[in-house]
């Protein structure tokens, strides 16, 4: 028999609690792979919610693959779930810690990444790197902040490693470094000298993979992420009371998990 879910409470995102109950429950063994889990409505009852917050939580427990939709029979707790995913949890974190520490994420996979990929690269790959970093270019000059073109940039280094599990992490990884890298890229296109700093950066790691030089590959990335860091710690404190709190808010609510953003 399993344990009664508890009402949530205000307070922290609602659908977040009510999954992590059914996810305590999951782990526990109370509910075990294969096992049904209670109607839509049942849980509405018990945990006093809404349809909606329903909802989210049971899109929560899929992209954890703690759960599984069967049509026309309900869901089901995973058959055989290979291993617990990454779960990053930042709601408790402030907003400008979340992305510092995400920056930290980002220093530690893609020192190696450059590093890796200036070691494997085919001339193919530095033409896409190159095409990367100039749609990356194009992208700030037309006055937008070029998010997408930088995830991309980074991407196309990435496939130069030849490494498939690498590659598959950093596109989990995606959802979460991609909230982080629009605060950035929004703090950076604040300021001239900052545009100017990443502009340089991004060269002197694509010179580097280029030149099949991955010690210097690895330390142009290396820089790179740190003197993000250094511009988020720099970023006029105004920013950090306004756009940066919104652009930050799904990283540290959690919703990149709910909404892949």
């Amino acid at each position: 028999m399993t344990t009664p879910f508890l009402p949530v409470s205000a307070g922290a995102r609602l659908s977040v609690q009510v999954a992590d109950q059914l996810a305590a429950q999951i782990h526990a063994g109370e509910f075990k792979p294969g096992d049904k889990l209670p109607t839509e409505a049942k849980l509405v009852e018990q945990f006093q919610v809404s349809r909606t917050v329903v909802r989210e939580a049971m899109s929560r427990l899929k992209s954890l693959g703690l759960i599984e939709s069967r049509q026309g029979s309900g869901v089901y707790v995973s058959a055989s779930p290979a291993f617990a995913p990454l779960n990053f949890d930042a709601r408790h974190a402030e907003s400008k810690v979340a992305v510092l520490q995400m920056v930290e994420v980002r220093r530690a996979l893609e020192a190696e990444v450059a590093g890796l990929a200036a070691m494997r690269r085919t001339d193919a790959d530095v033409a896409r790197i190159q095409v990367a970093v100039q749609q990356l270019e194009q992208a700030a000059a037309e006055g937008h902040k070029g998010v997408d073109e930088d995830v991309l940039f980074h991407r196309a280094i990435a496939e130069a490693t030849r490494n498939p599990f690498l590659i598959s992490t950093l596109d989990y990884l995606a959802q979460f470094l991609k909230g982080a890298t629009g605060v950035t890229r929004a703090n950076e296109a604040r300021r001239a000298d900052f545009m100017d700093a990443v502009r340089s950066e991004h060269l002197a790691i694509v010179q580097a993979i280029q030149a099949g030089d991955a010690v210097a590959a690895r330390a142009a990335a290396a820089r790179h992420m740190d003197n993000a860091v250094a511009r988020i710690e720099n970023a006029d404190p105004s920013f950090w009371q306004s756009e940066g709190v919104q652009l930050a808010h799904p990283l540290v609510s959690g919703q990149a998990l709910l909404t892949g953003n």
